[in-house]
């Protein structure tokens, strides 16, 4: 039986990002604690799969580097629930080069949908979250917007960018009742950690992956999910502005 803090019964959330991966395990946890969930992702056959399979109700479709598709998305949950509690922006991309071999598009393009995406998303969210006076966004950063890693020059600075709008955005916006805290997952066995490999993805490259790990394993996306609803729920009252390290003692050493 689920803590009553942690149950979203009649809570409305947004999940961009929710057709695969920690999205879409995110999407799913949401549904299963009796929330309503709006499914926004790019892939509308992935996503209205995820939508069907927790009778979420159709998906948006679209980019959330459009300042107005992001707009819609949150006029949407109001529309349908006359709402908003909760935003989850896990929607991103990766590109896998140093800056030599990152061409002007791939950087453009990795900071349109990794910056701008939370941003715009939030920006759209915050007006009616203060109108309820409480409300709750967890951004996805990520371990590398921390540390850094070779290899992912574009991906780490957007993460890192992803964070300072998670502290900036959450104190100005402490007042109004809102939270605003961000996950920051290490290894997690997702689409996009198989993607963008110069190698081919096999059983003993993932192996490989898994090693690096203290705990000797990928994390699954459900065990992501699961700290994203406990950061958007009553549960963390008292957390806002803080980057929640997920990553089985990796950046511990």
């Amino acid at each position: 039986m689920r803590e009553a803090n942690m149950a979203f019964t009649g809570k409305v959330a947004i999940v961009t990002g929710a057709a695969s991966g920690m999205g879409a395990a995110t999407a799913r946890e949401f549904a299963a604690t009796g929330g309503e969930v709006i499914i926004v992702d790019r892939n509308g056959s992935l996503a209205a799969q995820v939508a069907n399979d927790i009778n979420a109700g159709p998906p948006v479709i679209g980019d959330v580097s459009d300042a107005s598709f992001c707009k819609r998305a949150v006029e949407t949950a109001l529309e349908r629930h006359g709402r908003l509690d909760v935003l989850v922006n896990a929607a991103g991309i990766i590109v896998r080069a140093d800056a030599l071999n990152t061409s002007d598009e791939q950087w453009q393009r990795i900071m349109d949908v990794n910056v701008k995406g939370v941003f715009f998303m939030s920006r759209a969210a915050v007006p009616h979250m203060r109108k309820l006076g409480r409300g709750a966004i967890v951004n996805f950063g990520s371990i590398w917007g921390t540390v850094g890693a070779t290899g992912a020059v574009a991906y780490c600075a957007s993460k890192a960018a992803v964070h300072q709008i998670t502290r900036a955005m959450a104190l100005d916006h402490v007042r109004d009742g809102i939270r605003i805290n961000a996950v920051c997952p290490g290894e997690v066995n997702t689409p996009m950690l198989a993607s963008e490999r110069t190698e081919p993805v096999t059983a003993e490259l993932m192996e490989r992956l898994a090693a690096t790990v203290p705990l000797g394993r990928l994390a699954d996306p459900l065990e992501i999910a699961r700290v994203v609803l406990f950061l958007a729920s009553d549960s963390a009252s008292y957390i806002t502005g803080s980057l929640l390290t997920v990553d089985a003692g990796y950046t511990a050493r």
